[in-house]
């Protein structure tokens, strides 16, 4: 415990996960507080989660029913995290969600503050009832954008996705952008025809490619974040148009690239 308390007494980009780890181990509220200084009110919403998952790892996904599925998705659990917790696999996570039709639906960013009616193709997921967005039938294709900057994937990714964007409008298709960072130009909402502002993660890509039917997905223009994902979106049938998933584990996997060279 004195560690943790070292930790949370020095701003840090991991604290909050110290945070939440302190209050695993049995720290209160007001005891963090006195430690970080941070508002009770975030402390208590970060408890709140913690308490949902002691919850969760005394349950089983046989047991669990709609309402509290629903519940936990509304607060944000992910379907990862549900599978750690429940001891399952994510895709079982997935399939008990549409079992019990437990889906998200796509609600538009107003640009406009309510001032006047917002027309931009800017779309987030939550767990509500009425969908905003509206897929035409016309083909499409989707580019996976490259999600938070980070070491070693940068900015030059965005000015790939962006390119291929609008170079898949000059071909006729509908461009749709996936993509979480508010910093880059694949977010502007005239980059795309539609842009859905999802974290770059199975569970969120698949739910947009179930609602848009896209022709084809393009992940090799927004760096390791969109690669890794490109073996579970073709195990799930998504076609990835471009570099195929077994060409790219053979470029990154060292072994079955010197292996591919020496013969």
């Amino acid at each position: 415990m004195s560690d943790l308390k070292k930790e949370l007494s020095t701003p840090s980009p991991d604290r909050i996960w110290f945070l939440a780890d302190a209050l695993r181990n049995g720290m209160t509220v007001q005891e963090v507080f006195n430690t970080t200084k941070i508002d009770p009110w975030f402390i208590s919403q970060i408890e709140d989660l913690i308490v949902e998952e002691r919850a969760l790892k005394k349950m089983s996904l046989t047991t669990i029913d709609r309402d509290y599925l629903l519940d936990v998705k509304k607060k944000g659990f992910s379907d990862s995290r549900l599978a750690f917790l429940l001891k399952t696999e994510e895709k079982e996570i997935r399939k008990k969600r549409k079992e019990l039709e437990v889906i998200p639906v796509f609600k538009r960013v107003d640009t406009c503050a309510a001032e006047f009616e917002s027309s931009t193709a800017y779309m987030y997921s939550t767990y509500e009832e009425e969908c905003e967005s509206s897929p035409s039938s016309k083909k499409k294709v989707i580019v996976l954008g490259g999600g938070p900057n980070r070491i070693g994937q940068g900015i030059e990714f965005d000015y790939c996705c962006v390119h291929a964007a609008l170079a898949m409008k000059e071909e006729g298709y509908e461009s749709i952008m996936v993509n979480c960072n508010p910093e880059t130009v694949s977010t502007d909402y005239d980059v795309s025809d539609r842009l859905y502002f999802e974290p770059i993660t199975t569970e969120d890509v698949l739910t947009i490619i179930e609602l848009e039917k896209p022709l084809g997905v393009i992940v090799q223009y927004g760096g390791q974040t969109p690669l890794k994902l490109a073996k579970e979106l073709e195990e799930n049938g998504v076609p990835i148009w471009g570099t195929s998933p077994d060409s790219i584990d053979l470029g990154e996997d060292r072994g079955r690239f010197q292996k591919f060279v020496q013969n």
